[in-house]
This record gives C-alpha cells, sequence and structure tokens, in this order.
C-alpha cells in the first residue's frame, strides 16, 4: 500500500490531477465559511444545536451540504439542487421520449442533457433559496433572538442571488475537477461535506471517554462495529451477479467477429444511495411541515410518530427504502433493452432463448438480488438510530453519509489504480481488482 502511494507521485500527470483535485476541494471547504449577508450566524448556531434539529427535512440537507446550511454560508444550498435535476432529467429519460433519444445521441446528446441539467439547477436552486429565506426569516432561538436581524424583500432577494451564485460555483468547481482531476467531481464535493464532520465527532467521543461519560470498553466496541460495518458496506458496494453471455461467431466480408464468452454484472446495489435519500425525503417531509404549525394534539402525535427510534419510523422508513430500490433499479436498469442490444450484436445467454426469455431471466435475476442489498442498505440507513441510543455517539455514523464515503472512495482508488496498472505500476490491490461503481 506505501509503494502505491509513493508511485501515485512518480507519475507526473497522475500527480497533477490529484493536486488539482485537493485545491480546488480546499476552495471549496473555504467558501463553506463565508456567511450569507444579514444573518445572526450565533443565533443560528444556538437553533441548529437544539435536540431534534437534525432529526428534520433541513438536518439531512445539511448533512449532504457538510454543515452550510448550519453556517447559512455562501454555499449553503451545496450541490444538491444540481443532484435533484440530475435525477429527474434521468427519471424523465424514461418516460418522455426526447430525453430517451438525447440518451442514444451520444456525445452531442450528452452535452445537450447537460445544458437542461444546468438550467433545471438554476430552477431548482433558486425556488429552494427563496423557502430558505422564508424559513431563516421565521427562525428564533430559545431566549427569543431572531436569526435575521433585517427581514424584509431586501433580505430575500440578496440570500436568492447570494445563494444562488454559489450554487453556481459549486458546479463549475465539481465539472473543473471532473475535467481536470481525479474522481467524479461532484461526488467528491459531497464527499468532502460529509467527511468534514467525523474528525469534531471523534474528537468529542475521546473527549467524553476522558471526562468520564462514556465507557473506555463502549469507545472500542463502537471504533470496531465501525469498521465492521464500513468493511461490509464496501463489500455489498463491489457485490455482483455475473450472467454468462456468449456470443456467436459471425464472418463480415473477410474478417469473424465474436465466438467469445463474457459477462453482464449485475450489482446487488444498482440503485446506489438513491433509495435511501428518497425514502428520507418522504418520510421527513410531514414531520418538517407539522414543525410550521402552532403546537396541538395532532401536530405533537405527527411528530411523535414520525420520529426517529419510533417503531411507524422505521417500519416505513425500511419499506420505503425497498419499495425506491426495485424503483430506481427498474428506472435505470431495461433487461428488455438488455435482452434486444445482446440479439442484436449475436449475444445469448446459454440455456435462454433471446428476446422474452432472456429479458425475463434478466428481470427474475434482478428480483432476487435487489432485495437483500435493499434490506442490507436498509438496516445501515437505520443504524445511526441504534448508535446513538445503545451507545450516546455524539455524531452522524451510518446512513446515507457512509454508503456515499464508500462509493465515492471506491471509484476515486479505481480511477487511481487505473492510472497506475496503465504506466506498469502495482495497483493498491495485489489481488483482484477495484470496480467503479454505478452512480
Amino acid at each position: 500500500m506505501l509503494q502505491s502511494l509513493s508511485n501515485v507521485f512518480k507519475i507526473p500527470d497522475l500527480k497533477k490531477k490529484i493536486l488539482f483535485t485537493g485545491l480546488f476541494l480546499i476552495l471549496y471547504r473555504l467558501g463553506s465559511f463565508i456567511p450569507t449577508p444579514g444573518i445572526d450566524a450565533s443565533v443560528l448556531k444556538e437553533i441548529f444545536s437544539a435536540p431534534g434539529s437534525d432529526r428534520t427535512l433541513f438536518g439531512m440537507f445539511d448533512m449532504f451540504v457538510g454543515g452550510n446550511f448550519e453556517r447559512a454560508s455562501v454555499f449553503a444550498l451545496g450541490i444538491m439542487p444540481y443532484i435533484t435535476a440530475s435525477i429527474v432529467i434521468q427519471l424523465l429519460g424514461s418516460i418522455i421520449p426526447y430525453f430517451e433519444k438525447l440518451k442514444k445521441e451520444g456525445a452531442e446528446g450528452q452535452r445537450k442533457i447537460t445544458q437542461i441539467t444546468r438550467y433545471g439547477t438554476l430552477l431548482i436552486a433558486a425556488f429552494n433559496a427563496i423557502g430558505i429565506s422564508f424559513f431563516l426569516q421565521s427562525l428564533e432561538s430559545a431566549t427569543g433572538m431572531r436569526a435575521v436581524n433585517n427581514p424584509g424583500f431586501m433580505f430575500i432577494f440578496t440570500t436568492v442571488v447570494t445563494m444562488v451564485t454559489g450554487t453556481i460555483v459549486i458546479m463549475w468547481l465539481g465539472e473543473q475537477i471532473t475535467e481536470n482531476g481525479i474522481g467524479n467531481g461532484i461526488s467528491l464535493i459531497i464527499f468532502a461535506g460529509i467527511i468534514s464532520r467525523y474528525p469534531q465527532g471523534f474528537a468529542l467521543m475521546f473527549e467524553m471517554v476522558r471526562a468520564g461519560s462514556m465507557n473506555i470498553f463502549v469507545a472500542l466496541v463502537v471504533l470496531i462495529v465501525m469498521v465492521a460495518v464500513t468493511a461490509s458496506v464496501i463489500l455489498v458496494t463491489e457485490a455482483t451477479r455475473k450472467i454468462p453471455v456468449q456470443y456467436a461467431k459471425r464472418i463480415v466480408g473477410r474478417k469473424m467477429y465474436g465466438g467469445q464468452s463474457t459477462h453482464i454484472p449485475l450489482r446487488v446495489n444498482s440503485a446506489g444511495v438513491i433509495p435511501i435519500i428518497f425514502a428520507q425525503s418522504v418520510i421527513m417531509f410531514p414531520r418538517t411541515i407539522a414543525t410550521f404549525f402552532p403546537e396541538s394534539d395532532a401536530v405533537n402525535v405527527i411528530v411523535r410518530w414520525l420520529s426517529p427510534g419510533h417503531f411507524l419510523y422505521t417500519t416505513l422508513y425500511v419499506l420505503l427504502i425497498v419499495f425506491f430500490a426495485y424503483f430506481y433499479t427498474a428506472i435505470i436498469l431495461n433487461p428488455v433493452e438488455m435482452a434486444e442490444n445482446m440479439k442484436k450484436y449475436g449475444g445469448f445467454i446459454p440455456g435462454k432463448k433471446p428476446g422474452k426469455k432472456t429479458a425475463e431471466y434478466i428481470n427474475n435475476v434482478l428480483t432476487r438480488i435487489t432485495l437483500p442489498g435493499a434490506i442490507f442498505f436498509a438496516f445501515i440507513a437505520v443504524l445511526p438510530e441504534f448508535m446513538s441510543k445503545f451507545a450516546n455517539l455524539p455524531f452522524y455514523f451510518g446512513g446515507t453519509g457512509l454508503i456515499i464515503i464508500v462509493g465515492v472512495a471506491l471509484d476515486t482508488l479505481q480511477q487511481i489504480e487505473s492510472h497506475l496498472v496503465m504506466r506498469h505500476y502495482e495497483g493498491f490491490m495485489k489481488k483482484g481488482k477495484l470496480r467503479g461503481r454505478s452512480s
């Protein structure tokens, strides 16, 4: 491993890409501490430090943007508007013929999709910024201090312009990292935001051990569990079901094509982290809306039932994750299209007739492998509640953040490994290979 790390900096091109990526991630983190005008940061910190504030839709959103929303920085929206626009365009690609046609037009179609995604990002960012500006004006601390000193039209206008501009800058940073750095820039920005909270969390945990509020044996068990859970997430993220495919020999002109055996790798977790994000958004939305209404018995019941740790919340959360895992897998993987492409190029699955039977077989395999993958990631999603309840862990571990961290890290390592192997250096893995993931 150490030899491989030293080899990374022996390749000038790879060294340049890594340094470029590091520089732009530092710029992103520096921008995260530039406050939006007109907001009292101390009051905002007091409000977000209140118990249960991280259990709302805003708390989940703040996790993805690395605490920028809590600080109301110029990067408060993070890259989430771009992610939302990308997901919407991807969903439309399987519904609207125009977007489906663009996906099949190669580089030119991808360029148009990217342009449409950028316009969508601006609209979503503007809509989010308007909502956040009204939300910030309504915030008041337990001591009666307001988060916004001078609410009104000018504050809303300034906040919208500032936050939308911040999203554009982050989008540009991500695209520059993708083009000139190493790894996927958008994913790395989310990765940097999530992992930035871990050092402070570990420091707080060790301080609790030193102060005696956490048993050292419990802390050691927690660290062992963290390592084991991270290893299991890596294992399941990389797990694939290989469907063998045989290509028949074809003679085109004077050349012979085909005749080789290959396979279709179907991932156990084809949908990635999207099902958890969708499930969290759906289940947290009613509870977040309820907080805007005056306290009443009905509102208190909704808040209690949909609070993390409640049986109803956990049950609905797990069921929604499984549902969205199947839903999103059905969107991104089309067995009929896969079967038609195989038939077009003379490929077939041994023992299965080309066409309808092949599509049915692929669909059955997808249905079987998606369920255990969805259940496992549902367990990872509810893990933070158990860690917080039984181990008194002072920071968020597991769930969406851990899956994103593992996925992005594997994808980046795979790209570095490709550069090393291409230049005849030994990669990070002496046996086997790192596989890239589907985002």
